[in-house]
């Protein structure tokens, strides 16, 4: 059995490693150093170029648990991680020069393991595309072609997405611009003219995240970053007028409060992000503000002064498919089940998201070319959540997503402990990961067959 796996960085590098140790042979195609980004410094695989944590390790935190599922999966990248740990509390920070080498040692080493470097241009079947957000523009065009025209995206505009269960509800109203749709379908919460005029000197004088020198933003713009006019900023807007908010995302017409019978000066719109109802999207509210400052400022607003944020707000360039729209169940193109796409490309983002969804690709690809059908964790898992989203979501309104708890089916009972929720949540979930590993295994019994 043979495969390709296109890309070595850390998606790709789980990918492959997960179908070698199930007897496959694999070509892992890494364009670096023959056709270089602006990103990364080395031709090393699994090179980290951004933060160097992969997040909490605790299982009532989101991230934390998913490592833990990951764990019980053979992951080869969090084993690397846990070598070459260093301090950092709580969070899994490694030394990012110790981490790509020892990736890179380690795939090197596999007798079933061949890396090649260069540009790839067609989409390999039976393979895996893993590229992540600096996609070559060759490549792109052509999964763009494959998928549809609107099936790739170049640049995110994410809105804040909050627990529902975080939110004062006491605060806002149920309603629908005009009543359309099913009438109730947003969560509205009105400002006064005073909260609104105090809401936008907040923003206008927030702390906003730089950016990388790698991550230019494009389009008419103000100052020295420039936007796309469709992806704006709530606090570029907020520059641009004390009004501007009021004829865009925050515009209270045809949402009057029937707690008043009045429409209020401004509103701001939560529109529901899940079937569960557990999570809601802060509509047209993308920022580049610093994390402290969303939290800060978006406090500002009625009925979210505790709010948990379950993803923040971002404008920044990525590459990704619209997977609800362009992808199977198991992550794959919809006419070739051998053809699967993993990593930021699938629309999560995250170090582990990403090496999960890779992790995940190799064993069902190494399924596929044994006869099996692919195999998918259970929703109750944070990985079988997390690919859920990326595959059911509405494809009109589809952005990348993080690991969280708001992803997860509900628990039987109500628990209205926050923590002891999370700590049941966790327990479910890891119990059901247990069982699909050792239904899918790990590849250990394979290695130890062929040595």
């Amino acid at each position: 059995m043979r495969a390709a796996v296109v890309g070595g960085g850390l998606a790709g590098c789980e990918a492959a490693w997960a179908l070698a140790k199930r007897g496959v042979a694999v070509t892992l195609h890494e364009m670096r150093p023959v056709t270089g980004t602006a990103a990364h410094r080395t031709d090393r695989l699994a090179e980290i170029v951004c933060s160097n944590t992969f997040k909490s390790t605790e299982i009532t935190n989101a991230h934390g648990l998913l490592k833990a599922e990951l764990r019980l999966l053979g992951s080869l990248l969090l084993d690397v991680a846990d070598r070459v740990r260093v301090p950092g509390g709580a969070a899994l920070a490694v030394d990012r020069d110790l981490f790509s080498a020892e990736v890179t040692r380690r795939v090197a080493a596999h007798p079933r393991l061949t890396v090649v470097r260069e540009e790839v241009t067609e989409l390999p079947s039976p393979g895996i595309v893993a590229t992540g957000p600096l996609t070559s523009d060759r490549l792109a065009r052509v999964i763009a072609e494959r998928l549809g025209q609107r099936s790739l995206a170049f640049y995110d505009a994410i809105a804040p997405v909050v627990a529902v269960d975080s939110l004062d509800l006491n605060h806002l109203y149920r309603l629908s611009r005009y009543g359309k749709g099913g009438g109730d379908d947003y969560l509205n919460s009105p400002l006064t003219a005073e909260r609104y005029e105090a809401f936008v000197d907040a923003l206008r004088a927030a702390e906003q995240f730089e950016g990388h020198t790698f991550d230019p933003i494009l389009k008419d713009g103000i100052g020295d970053v420039a936007y796309f006019e469709g992806c704006l900023p709530i606090e570029e807007m907020a520059r641009r007028g004390r009004d501007a908010l009021r004829f865009g995302p925050m515009k209270p017409v045809g949402l009057a409060d029937p707690r008043t019978g009045q429409e209020p000066h401004a509103v701001v719109q939560l529109r529901q992000e899940d079937v569960a109802a557990q999570m809601w999207n802060l509509v047209g509210f993308q920022t580049r503000m610093k994390i402290p400052e969303q939290r800060r400022v978006f406090a500002m607003i009625p009925g979210l002064e505790r709010a948990e944020f379950l993803r923040f707000g971002s404008i920044h360039r990525n590459t990704y498919v619209n997977a609800p729209a362009a992808l199977s169940a198991h992550l794959a193109v919809r006419d070739d089940d051998r053809l699967l796409l993993a990593g930021q490309l699938v629309g999560v983002e995250g170090y582990t998201e990403s090496l999960g969804t890779g992790l995940l690709a190799g064993i069902n690809l190494a399924r596929l070319l044994e006869g099996s059908g692919p195999a998918l964790p259970p929703p109750v898992t944070m990985l079988g959540a997390l690919v859920r989203y990326v595959h059911t979501a509405d494809p009109a309104h589809f952005q990348p997503m993080n690991a969280n708890f708001g992803l997860l089916p509900p628990l039987q009972r109500t628990v209205r402990d926050r923590q002891r929720k999370k700590e049941l949540l966790a327990e479910r979930a890891l119990a059901a990961m247990r069982e699909f590993s050792q239904a899918v295994g790990t590849g250990q019994a394979v290695e130890a067959v062929q040595r």
